[in-house]
């Protein structure tokens, strides 16, 4: 017996049963006509106003605030640089984890920060998050030994990338049903566009002033954008409204098509940032000169930046599960097919920023795939559980790369293999998670 039509309208009916309570008229007994496979506009539109002042400031202070934590996919360049200077004395792997548990912290906290969001609101985590950010970039203009750098920047950092994060992509999702992945897709962007400029940035100002007052402008710039996110970003849902438990239910173990967007999301996101991490390295490998490698990243970013805009748009005309399990499949043929025969510094980029496009469209699409398919006061905290099992797939993405690396002496071909398996099992899972909302192949979700 499928039961794709209870769950295609159960937004519906959360955001109308929401504000008929609040306006004290009893609530619908009944959902729409299940053959027609989308909601119809009166009640979303009465539940989810799509739009206004507060929607798109909201929108606004999440493109901040995120581009803020474009930062995670710059550590490229603090990388290099402390391979060059004050961690000069240690292997290119240890330095790593830097950024592997930077990335790793920000991904596993959205559990806990996806519940205090329903229970509490935003700002009762952006507003610590900011201050945390700023004092933790401020500490890292002055570390000097492993330790400090493993602490501050990966622990500190990522604990605060990940209280910008959550709070601004759960926020948007109250104000937006309709264009939601249009919204989360700008919002998402920022991310992209910092993870354009802070490594052209932070490399010519580490040439010219140093690395303590580079990264000290750094965090004087995050502190003007994270006051402006603070005061703009908003939830339709008012905090404290109901009694929500930190701890999440146990019925989202039992919710089949959660369960199977979270363990494909697990196996895309384990395969998805190879390329971001070995691909500078791999255009070396073809005879690329490092200082020319180190823009190919960028490259990948500006074409996620592309990815997580245009293809959000389509997602809200044609449905996000639809572009979400294309993406990420799509990602997986391009590394096996592409990246094998990318050889020339053309290819490599064109290889870079055509990855770069459909991961950017994979990542804007987990929130609203989530939102999708979750009741609207849960949402924070479904977002939290999905990123905190996808945080293991990313930790253990670049150590498992490397060691098909090592294996294959030196060969890439295992890793390129790797990345798109991953990629492949991946978006199948997404596609049975589909279907287990609508059955019908093409059918909008």
């Amino acid at each position: 017996m499928s039961k794709a039509p209870e769950l295609v309208y159960m937004e519906t009916e959360t955001a109308s049963t929401w504000v008929n309570s609040s306006l004290g008229t009893p609530e619908p007994k009944s959902p729409p006509d299940s053959r027609s496979p989308t909601p119809p506009p009166a009640p979303e539109d009465r539940g989810y106003p799509d739009g206004g002042l507060k929607a798109w400031l909201t929108v606004f202070g999440a493109v901040l605030a995120l581009f803020c934590c474009g930062q995670v996919t710059a550590f490229g360049v603090f990388e290099t640089w402390y391979a060059q200077n004050q961690l000069n004395s240690l292997p290119a792997s240890t330095i790593a984890w830097i950024g592997s548990l930077q990335l790793w912290v920000l991904y596993f906290s959205g559990s806990f920060f996806g519940r205090i969001f329903d229970a509490f609101g935003p700002r009762v985590i952006l507003i610590p998050g900011s201050a945390l950010l700023v004092f933790a970039t401020m500490m890292t203009s002055v570390c000097k030994e492993y330790y400090q750098f493993l602490l501050v920047q990966g622990l500190l950092t990522g604990l605060s990338y990940g209280m910008l994060f959550y709070p601004s992509f759960a926020a948007i999702s109250t104000h937006f049903r309709r264009y939601r992945a249009t919204a989360v897709g700008i919002a998402i962007a920022g991310s992209g566009a910092g993870g354009v400029v802070f490594p052209i940035m932070l490399r010519h100002l580490f040439a010219k002033i140093g690395f303590g007052w580079a990264v000290r402008i750094v965090g004087f710039l995050c502190l003007i954008l994270c006051s402006i996110s603070c005061a703009t970003i908003t939830s339709r849902i008012p905090p404290g409204r109901k009694n929500t438990s930190i701890i999440p239910s146990a019925a989202v173990v039992r919710d089949t098509p959660f369960v199977l967007l979270v363990g494909g999301c697990f196996l895309v996101n384990f395969g998805l940032f190879i390329p971001f991490v070995y691909l500078a390295n791999y255009s070396i490998y073809r005879g690329v000169s490092s200082a020319t490698s180190f823009y190919i990243i960028s490259a990948m970013n500006g074409g996620s930046i592309f990815g997580r805009v245009a293809p959000a748009y389509l997602a809200d005309v044609i449905g996000r599960f639809n572009i979400a399990a294309p993406s990420a499949f799509l990602m997986g043929l391009f590394a096996l097919v592409f990246w094998q025969f990318a050889r020339s510094l053309v290819a490599i980029v064109l290889f870079a920023i055509v990855y770069g496009c459909f991961a950017g469209a994979f990542l804007a699409m987990q929130i609203p795939c989530v939102a999708q398919i979750s009741n609207i006061e849960e949402v924070g905290t479904r977002i939290g559980i999905l990123y905190s099992v996808a945080s293991f797939g990313v930790l253990a993405g670049g150590p498992a790369a490397g060691a098909t690396l090592k294996i294959s002496q030196g060969s890439y071909t295992g890793m390129m293999v790797l990345c798109a398996m991953l990629n492949i099992l991946g978006s199948l899972l997404l596609l049975g998670a589909k279907c287990r909302v609508n059955p019908r192949f093409f059918g909008r979700v």
